[in-house]
C-alpha cells in the first residue's frame, strides 16, 4: 500500500515537526515528508485538511485480559478499540492468566496481536515467579521472548532484598524494572483515596503514604542498584514532586499517570459511583493540580489510558466489592486534549506525552515520523465535539466514569504498519 496523507498539519515532538505538510508512506514506511520522494505512485490518498496528523499514539499501560479473562474481553476486540483511539501501540502487564513469567505467554499474545493486523502489542515480563515476590523471574529468557521490561504488577514485593536483587539482576540484563508503588500495609485493603470523602462515605481509605513511601524506598533501591525504573500511575503530587528530585538528581527514573487521575478527584465517588473506583484510588483536588504540573513540567513523561474493561456485573456491587479499572483506549486522546483546551498544555507538550514520550520510557521505535520511520499515524480533528456514550464504545469494556461528558477531538483515520486500518 502506497498512501499520500494530504493536507494535515503535521505535529511530531520527537522531530520538532510543527507545520503543514504532506506524508508519504510505501512498504510500511513513512518514505517522504512534505515532498514525494521522486515518482511515487499513489494507491490510495487520504484529505487530511483540517485535521492534525500525528505518531500513532504509544499507551504504556493496556490490559487486554488475554490470555486468561476472555469474558471481559480480547486482544482482537481491544486493538479494535485502540485503532478508532488513533493507538498503534499497546504495552501489557504480566498480570495475565497464567501470569506473563514464562517466553510461552510472550509469545501467545505477540501471536494473537499479530492475527489483529491492527495494533503492535509490547509486553513486560515478571519481575518474580507468579508474581508472588519471593523467586526471581527467568528474566533472561523473558527478555529474550520480546518483552521490553519486567514488572511485578499490582502485587507489591514486600521484602526490600528480594525487590533489590530483582533490580540487580534486571540491570544485568539491561531491563527496566515498572513499579506500582504501593505499600500493601499501609493501604491495608483500602479502596478509597484517605480523606473527608471516605471518612463520610466509610469506605476503608489509603493513605497518600501508601504510595509515598513505597516511591522513597524504591527511589534508594533504584540510586544503589542502577537499575533503569519506571513509576507506573502515580497519583499524589508529593510523589510526583519525589520523582522530580530524583530525577535531577541524575536518577535513571520515569514516570506516567492514567489519563483520568487528570480529571477527575475524590469527589467524584461521592455518591457511590464504581466507575470512579480505580487503583491507585481517586486523590485530592491539590493532587490532581500536582500531577498536572508534573505532565506539564516533563517529569512525568507519559499520560496513559490504563486500560482495564470490565464485564457489567463487575460494577454492579457495593464500591468497595467492584473491580477497579475503567476502560480507557477510546478516551485517551480527546482527554489529554481537554488540557490543551483548558490551558494546562499546549499541543506540542500534549502529543508529546502520548507519543514519543511512552516510546522512550518503553525503548522501542515508535513515536515519530521522520523518514524512514515505522509508518503508525494518528489522524484527527481537533474541533469535533462529541458526547461519550459507553453503550457505544467499541471495547468489550462499556466501563467508564465520562459516560456523557462532552469532549473535543475525535480520531478520523489510523494507520498502522503503512496500512488504514480505521476510518470513522
Amino acid at each position: 500500500m502506497r498512501l499520500h496523507i494530504r493536507g494535515g498539519h503535521l505535529i511530531d515532538p520527537a522531530n520538532n515537526v510543527d507545520r503543514q505538510a504532506d506524508i508519504y508512506i510505501a512498504d510500511g514506511k513513512v518514505v517522504g515528508i512534505g515532498n514525494a520522494p521522486g515518482p511515487f505512485t499513489v494507491d490510495q490518498t487520504i484529505d487530511a485538511t483540517g485535521h492534525w496528523v500525528c505518531p500513532g499514539l504509544v499507551d504504556v499501560s493496556a490490559h487486554l485480559r488475554e490470555p486468561g479473562q476472555g469474558h471481559k474481553a480480547t486482544i482482537a476486540s481491544e486493538a479494535q478499540a485502540a485503532v478508532r483511539g488513533g493507538i498503534t501501540t499497546l504495552c501489557q502487564s504480566p498480570m495475565t492468566r497464567p501470569v506473563l513469567d514464562s517466553p510461552a505467554v510472550a509469545e501467545l499474545i505477540r501471536q494473537r496481536a499479530e492475527a489483529t493486523r491492527m495494533i503492535r502489542v509490547v509486553t513486560l515480563g515478571a519481575l518474580t515467579q507468579g508474581l508472588e515476590g519471593q523467586q526471581l523471574a527467568a528474566m533472561a529468557a523473558l527478555k529474550e521472548a520480546g518483552c521490553v521490561g519486567v514488572s511485578n504488577g499490582w502485587s507489591p514485593i514486600a521484602n526490600p532484598l528480594v525487590l533489590r536483587r530483582a533490580m540487580e539482576y534486571a540491570a544485568t540484563y539491561d531491563l527496566t524494572v515498572f513499579l506500582h508503588p504501593e505499600d500493601a500495609a499501609l493501604r491495608n485493603g483500602g479502596c478509597a483515596h484517605e480523606g473527608a470523602v471516605s471518612v463520610r462515605l466509610g469506605l476503608p481509605g489509603i493513605p497518600q503514604a501508601a504510595e509515598t513511601v513505597a516511591v522513597a524506598r524504591d527511589i534508594a533501591l533504584v540510586e544503589q542498584t542502577g537499575v533503569r525504573a519506571h513509576f507506573c500511575r502515580l497519583s499524589t503530587a508529593r510523589a510526583v514532586q519525589m520523582v522530580a528530585r530524583a530525577q535531577f538528581d541524575g536518577v535513571p527514573v520515569t514516570a506516567d499517570v492514567a489519563v483520568h487521575q487528570l480529571h477527575l478527584t475524590e469527589m467524584d465517588i461521592a455518591d457511590f459511583n464504581s466507575q470512579c473506583h480505580v487503583r491507585p484510588p481517586l486523590r485530592s483536588l491539590r493532587d490532581l493540580e500536582g500531577l498536572r504540573q508534573g505532565v506539564l513540567r516533563g517529569s512525568v513523561a507519559a499520560v496513559c489510558s490504563d486500560h482495564q474493561p470490565h464485564e457489567q456485573d463487575a460494577k454492579l456491587k457495593p464500591f468497595s466489592d467492584t473491580e477497579p479499572g475503567i476502560s480507557g483506549l477510546e478516551t485517551l486522546l480527546p482527554l489529554t486534549l481537554r488540557l490543551v483546551n483548558d490551558g494546562i498544555l499546549n499541543l506540542r507538550d500534549a502529543i508529546a506525552r502520548l507519543t514519543s514520550g511512552p516510546a522512550q520510557i518503553l525503548g522501542i521505535d515508535g513515536g515519530h515520523l521522520a523518514v524512514g520511520a515505522r509508518a503508525d499515524v494518528c489522524i484527527f480533528d481537533p474541533d469535533a465535539a462529541w458526547v461519550v456514550d459507553s453503550n457505544a464504545l467499541t471495547s468489550r469494556g462499556r466501563n467508564t466514569p465520562f459516560h456523557g461528558w462532552e469532549l473535543k477531538g475525535r480520531v478520523t483515520h489510523t494507520v498502522f504498519d503503512g496500512r488504514l486500518v480505521y476510518e470513522g
